[in-house]
């Protein structure tokens, strides 16, 4: 039981302070949010005390050099996450109707996933109007989740789900999975197709990097099912990838969701799907559940292109 500091004072809260409480306890340490925060660490563990003597009761207990919140303080930021958040929607519809001010929509894209994919999933933020500015940066997932953290993205879009450990309190929105896709340039294909799957032990193959997701799932496919391709190349970059392919120099794979695309874009074949293996993708928030606007038209067209392309690619 948490000990009283003085009988609270609704008068005296103060956001700023607030602030500061939510992301320290987001961050775990006030070491780790001083470098978002701005100011120096005497500051932050002052102000810290003052929201506690505002509030009537301690908010933290020290673990070594982290600080855990006491049960007051789990209930303190439930409310601060309400806070903050309507604090953006508050924002959001203000500029909104400041006329021939665009809104903002940042978007992080994880650089382990391919850049025709990424476009797919997240090309309905560009049609949501001229009033509407659309930023995408791709980058390390690590780094898009703290700046997610520093509330200067609106939304990631990655592969994986939050990386287990991960001290950044954000959380994963499943969009949807998506089969995937061999192909291969026109000649490749007509020798390769008729055999599939056996027909790919000793043919060339072209493989993402060590890094990439898609690479993992693919040599576990071939290790479950005996396949052993002659890997010819290892390409970090998916678009350059996909170009050696269709110079014919080897088979590679893709996610299905954009077979079409894929197909027409590089002129190859289809020469199958590897059965019972599936991409899943995310969209990482910092909300538990998704407020802002143009993130939620994002994450339901996405939602509905993945489970269309799974029902096509289930009824072939």
């Amino acid at each position: 039981m948490t000990k009283a500091l003085a009988p609270p004072d609704l008068g005296a809260l103060n956001y700023q302070h607030l602030r500061y409480f939510w992301t320290v306890a987001h961050h775990g340490s006030i070491a780790a949010a001083v470098p978002l925060l701005g100011v120096s660490q005497p500051t932050v563990t002052e102000q810290l005390h003052a929201l506690e003597i505002a509030l009537g009761a301690p908010l933290f207990v020290r673990r070594g050099r982290n600080r855990a919140l006491t049960e007051h303080g789990h209930l303190v930021l439930r409310y601060a996450d309400e806070i903050f958040t309507l604090g953006k929607e508050l924002l959001t519809a203000s500029r909104s109707n400041v006329e021939g001010r665009p809104l903002r929509l940042t978007i992080g894209v994880a650089d382990s996933l391919p850049k025709l994919t990424a476009w797919r999933l997240i090309e309905p933020a560009f049609a949501l109007g001229p009033l509407w500015r659309v930023t995408v940066r791709n980058d390390k997932i690590e780094r898009l989740i703290h700046d997610l953290a520093a509330d200067t993205l609106d939304l990631v879009i990655a592969d994986s789900p939050m990386p287990a450990g991960t001290r950044v309190r954000a959380y994963s929105h499943l969009l949807g999975e998506s089969a995937i896709t061999v192909f291969a340039a026109p000649a490749l294909a007509d020798r390769l197709t008729a055999g599939f799957p056996r027909s790919l032990s000793g043919a060339p193959m072209l493989m993402p990097g060590d890094g990439s997701l898609l690479r993992r799932h693919v040599t576990q496919w071939c290790t479950d099912n005996g396949i052993e391709p002659d890997v010819v190349a290892e390409v970090d970059d998916m678009a350059m990838l996909q170009l050696l392919g269709h110079d014919g120099l080897g088979v590679f794979c893709a996610p299905s969701v954009v077979e079409a695309e894929v197909k027409r874009t590089f002129d190859v074949q289809i020469i199958g799907r590897l059965r019972g293996v599936r991409e899943r993708f995310y969209a990482l928030s910092a909300e538990r559940r998704l407020r802002h606007p143009a993130v939620i038209a994002i994450a339901d067209a996405a939602r509905r292109r993945l489970a269309a392309t799974r029902r096509s690619t289930r009824a072939k």
